[in-house]
């Protein structure tokens, strides 16, 4: 094994902004695509909670949350900011009202869709309220923050995209379509079929 191998799912949040960051850094690995009904048995042998992205680097070290593969792929130069206080908002509060907004049918004894939906909305607020005053969440560059929340707020945005678009958070608009709108989320998002044992390896970027 001369590349590190990525386990991903192209529509994961997690996995996008794994994959972002090892574009960013120009790390290239050896991509295999998975269907989360179908995971290989390979991947399951490596890291046997199932989920990606998972990173397996030469040495047998293996890398399975998504957060310790940016920092692993990235320089210090991304680290700006609070940008730990937001990913810990972002995949704690932000996500479990993601969740139970999109599928609210899957959860027991919890708030309605829309109840959900506007707990979301008061973080969105937040992060509306810091981008008035910046191009990106910590600043005027783009940093680690940015791409770890951005696959989340598209996920939101998109499960009802047509009310997302009259929210009045005019700066929070702009800055996620300026992140889907480049070439690095473009570039991370290319469909790939889903791999099987005995394929020939796709580098990745």
């Amino acid at each position: 094994m001369s590349n590190p191998i990525l386990y991903s799912f192209r529509r994961c949040p997690y996995a996008m902004r794994a994959r972002m960051s090892l574009l960013e850094s120009d790390v290239e690995v050896e991509l295999r695509e998975v269907i989360l009904r179908d995971r290989p048995e390979h991947m399951m042998e490596i890291s046997p909670k199932g989920t990606v992205p998972v990173l397996l680097l030469p040495d047998g070290t293996v890398i399975e949350e998504s957060l310790d593969i940016m920092l692993w792929s990235l320089d210090e130069s991304w680290l700006v900011g609070d940008w730990k206080d937001l990913i810990d908002v972002n995949d704690g509060d932000f996500k479990h009202h993601l969740d139970r907004y999109k599928y609210n049918n899957r959860y027991e004894n919890v708030l309605s869709s829309e109840e959900h939906r506007e707990h979301a909305v008061s973080i969105l607020k937040m992060y509306e309220e810091r981008l008035s005053n910046q191009a990106y969440l910590c600043g005027d560059s783009i940093s680690l923050a940015d791409l770890a929340l951005s696959p989340f707020v598209r996920q939101f945005a998109n499960t009802n995209r047509a009310w997302f678009d009259q929210l009045p958070l005019p700066h929070l608009l702009n800055w996620l379509e300026g992140i889907l709108e480049s070439h690095l989320f473009k570039a991370c998002m290319v469909k790939h079929k889903q791999w099987q044992n005995g394929d020939e390896p796709i580098s990745f970027p």
